[in-house]
């Protein structure tokens, strides 16, 4: 069982759970981590938000982090920035709850669309994003270029919510 919760408020808490999204975001994204400092940065405005997904570990104040969704919604638009699943707990459907959670509460704040970007070699994730109604909109050509490795095309995908 899996608890899918906004980020807390208390100071502590807050903290630690931010330096775990950047445990995880080192290991998913391990040439692009966004580090505890970044997220803390992004989370300032307030257009930006953050699903956390627990795993319950004995007492009710002992949560491991193991998943999350940062995104941003500016009027009826929003787009997801960072997501990720600790390796240990990817494919078992951790990201689809997430994905649930994040669209109700998009539906429920009237947001029209959502957006992400994946790289175009990204199979896993692909398949993810089109159980969950995502189409390509854009590609960007050779957008993602790390050293001495052939660029890879960045895929611009929108869900449309009726």
């Amino acid at each position: 069982m899996f608890i899918i919760d906004k980020l807390a408020t208390n100071t502590s808490e807050r903290q630690q759970a931010l330096q775990a999204v950047a445990n995880i975001e080192v290991l998913v994204q391990p040439h692009d981590a966004w580090t505890e400092q970044t997220l803390a940065e992004m989370l300032a405005q307030d257009s930006t938000h953050i699903l956390i997904v627990y795993k319950p570990e004995g007492k009710a104040d002992n949560n491991k982090v193991i998943g999350y969704c940062l995104y941003q919604v500016i009027f009826e638009q929003a787009e997801i920035l960072r997501i990720g699943t600790h390796p240990d707990y990817q494919r078992q459907g951790i990201a689809s709850q997430l994905f649930a959670t994040l669209n109700n509460e998009l539906i429920n704040n009237k947001v029209e669309s959502l957006l992400l970007e994946v790289r175009a070699d990204n199979a896993p994730a692909l398949a993810l994003y089109e159980q969950q109604a995502f189409a390509v909109i854009h590609t960007r050509k050779n957008y993602y270029q790390l050293p001495h490795q052939p660029s890879v095309d960045a895929l611009i995908l929108q869900r449309v919510y009726d």
